[in-house]
Order: structure tokens, then C-alpha cells, then sequence
């Protein structure tokens, strides 16, 4: 549902249609992920099309696409910042996720000076 439908091949577009085809349900689900997805790449103006979205999303009227809007609500100055700002944390998380590695890699090992060694010196 994520992927854009102009990069999907032809086998996978002819099984998804029949997927949404035998649920209607799933057809409105379809549509909003797609929606959602087209949000996530940060622009002006994102952030009224995110408020349309949760609009629909609600009269949609799914237990967990409730409470998903509803944490969209509580930390809505954060999303709309998500959503409409081009800046990102990325290489932040990538260092913490590669710190995090290394020291489930060297657990029990050693101490401190390992870690640091290891961090500084790749």
C-alpha cells in the first residue's frame, strides 16, 4: 500500500486490485495509507493537508486508525514540524543505532575504554 502504484509491476498491481477488490473496507484503508504517504515528504502546506486527513481518517471509523490519529493529535507541533520542515535527525539516529550495536557486540567484555576505542577508531 505504501509502494507508489506507477513503481509496482504489472503482477503485483493485478494482485493488489483483487485484494481491494474483495473488501470494501480495505479499499477506504487503501486510500488513506496512500494519502498518509504522500504527506510524508516534507512540504509547505503539509500540515493542512494532515488535518483534512485526520478528518477522514476518523469518519473512516477504525478502532486502530482512532487511536493513530489520536497520537497524531497529542504531538501535533512535532508532526506538522515532520511534515512541512526539510531538516531531520537522521545521522544522529544512525550514530546512536551504531553505538547501541557495539555495545550489544561487546557486552561483558570489557568496559568504557573498549567502547570508546571502538567508536573513535572504526
Amino acid at each position: 500500500m505504501l509502494t507508489d502504484s506507477e513503481s509496482l509491476r504489472p503482477k503485483e498491481t493485478t494482485l493488489f486490485e483483487k485484494v481491494i477488490a474483495a473488501c470494501p473496507e480495505l479499499t477506504a484503508l487503501a486510500d488513506l495509507v496512500r494519502g498518509l504517504a504522500a504527506l510524508l515528504k516534507p512540504a509547505g502546506g503539509n500540515d493542512t493537508k494532515l488535518a483534512e486527513w485526520i478528518t477522514i481518517a476518523r469518519a473512516v471509523d477504525r478502532p486502530h486508525l482512532g487511536s493513530f490519529t489520536n497520537g497524531l493529535e497529542i504531538d501535533r507541533a512535532a508532526v506538522n514540524a515532520g511534515l512541512t520542515l526539510p531538516y531531520h535527525n537522521g545521522r544522529t539516529e544512525g550514530v546512536n543505532t551504531r553505538t547501541k550495536r557495539i555495545m550489544r557486540q561487546i557486552h561483558g567484555r570489557a568496559g568504557f575504554d573498549l567502547l570508546r576505542h571502538r567508536i573513535l577508531l572504526p
